[in-house]
Parts: C-alpha cells; structure tokens; sequence
C-alpha cells in the first residue's frame, strides 16, 4: 500500500487543535476587523486567514447599536465565525467592564472576551492595574476573559491564577509592525503556563507570527499587519501559512545551535 506524506501531514495537523475555553479551533490565527477599506475586504481577508476568531472592538464597530449603519455581523456571522468582543479604547476597568457587559447583551449572552485596558493614547500600553481590576470583576460575573497585557512573565502567571482562559502578551506595541521585541520573555511566559498564550500586537509581517509560534506560542491575534499591507487579502493568506509553518517547526523541534560548522554528511562510512 502507497501511503502518500501529504494526507498523513495533514491528518497530524487536523489533531493539533488551539482550545480556548473548552473549544478546538483548527486555526491558531485570530485576527481583527477595523482598519479594512469597507466590509466586503473585511470579509475576504479573514476568509483568506483561515481563522475562526474573529476580534470585534465594541467601541468602535457596530454590531447591532445602530440599525441604521452597516452591521459587521452581516459579513462576519457568529454562525460562521466565533466573534471575540474586545474592549479597545478602554482607559479604566469601569470602562471596560461596562464594554464587555454591553457585548454579552448585544450578543445574547457571549461570554468570551478579550479584556484590554490602556495607559495611555501614545504608547498604548496596558495599565496592568486596571486591567487585573476589571478581570476580577469578569471573572465573578462568569465572563471568560482572554487578557492583553505586557511581556512580563509574573503578571503572565497572575492573569492565569486569577481564571482567565487565556494569557496574551505583546509582541511589541500595537499597530507597530516591529515583530518580537523581546523574545526571551515570551518563551519565559509560554514554559511556564498551563492556560493557552496568545502573542497579541505588534505583529507585522508572516515571519514575525512564525517566530511567535516557534517560541511555542498557542496562537497568534493580529489586525494592523493585514489590513494596512498593500493587499491584505494576500497578507492575510500569507499570515495562515506563517503561523501553520511554525506551529510545524515547532513541534519538529529544532537542531541545536553550534558555535562551528558541522557537515551536512557524515564522515563515518565514507567510501573513500
């Protein structure tokens, strides 16, 4: 019996599910929704990404406030996608528990979020005392809350003990494009965690989600990097392939490095 490679890859890859709360998702790309020419790229690139979570800014998108403007529920259906409410441009705990309080009434009782509170306009950084503020409180009021915050591998650890569903550290600052600024961080964040970690920010081109994933990351979430690109339905397709290449190399287990050369073929046995 021929047994082609290819099937059996892809019967491997069809295992190794991102679980988020208690759900397997094939795709470990999530990605966003602002920043797309209209509604009609919006969709085309999320189909092009693959990806089954779609991130909604409550803030800033209509998906059902107002019935006289265009709904991204139209276009990006929870029948099809599973939507993950946001809190971007969120300053307080008050204000973001309150956004996702909104989201859960606007999506009949959704429960899963993604908790970001900000310091400040330039940087946008985490106020990470704001933000484990508002966690508690989701928490309580049986949210199930993926949390934004910055590389530091305690607060990583305090966001998990506290019962978020997933951690997501930033790659760099949002909307950056600067890749992995710190990648020792991220890797310190990841052996140590038993709840799913997200890189999340600061994204900016294929090779970068690849790095994320091959530091052992579950997934990576990223808007900027596919709608600004010049042709972000391409991007995105090229984002599905960045993180699918280093989900595999990482599972593969790199070689080592070496200070010296080492020859490709070995020397023992050699013919002559």
């Amino acid at each position: 019996m021929t047994v082609n490679p290819l099937n059996i890859a892809a019967t491997q890859s069809n295992k190794d599910f991102l679980c988020i709360a208690g759900v397997n998702y094939p795709s470990r790309l999530l990605v966003g929704t602002g920043k797309y020419k209209d509604l009609q790229e919006t969709r085309a690139a999320i189909i092009a990404s693959g990806a089954q979570i779609v991130t909604v800014a409550i803030r800033r998108t209509n998906i059902g406030q107002d019935k006289d403007m265009p709904n991204l529920l139209d276009v990006v259906p929870p029948s099809e996608f599973t939507i993950l409410p946001n809190t971007a441009g969120c300053y307080s705990a008050k204000d973001a528990v309150r956004t996702c309080r909104l989201a859960r009434e606007l999506l009949d009782g959704h429960s899963l979020v993604k908790l970001e509170v900000l310091g400040d306009e330039k940087t946008l950084y985490p106020n990470v005392v704001e933000t484990i503020d508002a966690a508690k409180t989701l928490i309580v009021e049986d949210f199930q809350v993926m949390v934004y915050t910055n590389d530091d591998p305690i607060v990583a650890k305090q966001f998990e003990d506290m019962g978020c569903v997933a951690v997501m550290p930033l790659a760099a600052p949002i909307g950056s494009g600067l890749g992995i600024r710190n990648p020792h961080n991220i890797f310190t964040i990841v052996e140590s965690a038993s709840v799913p970690i997200i890189v999340d920010a600061g994204v900016g081109t294929a090779s970068d989600a690849a790095v994320a994933m091959e530091l052992g990351c579950d997934g990576v979430l990223m808007n900027t990097a596919i709608a600004e690109a010049k042709d972000p339905v391409l991007m995105a397709s090229a984002m599905n392939k960045g993180v699918a290449a280093g989900r595999e190399a990482y599972l593969a287990g790199r070689m080592p490095r070496r200070r010296f050369a080492s020859a490709s073929s070995p020397i023992d046995g050699s013919f002559f």
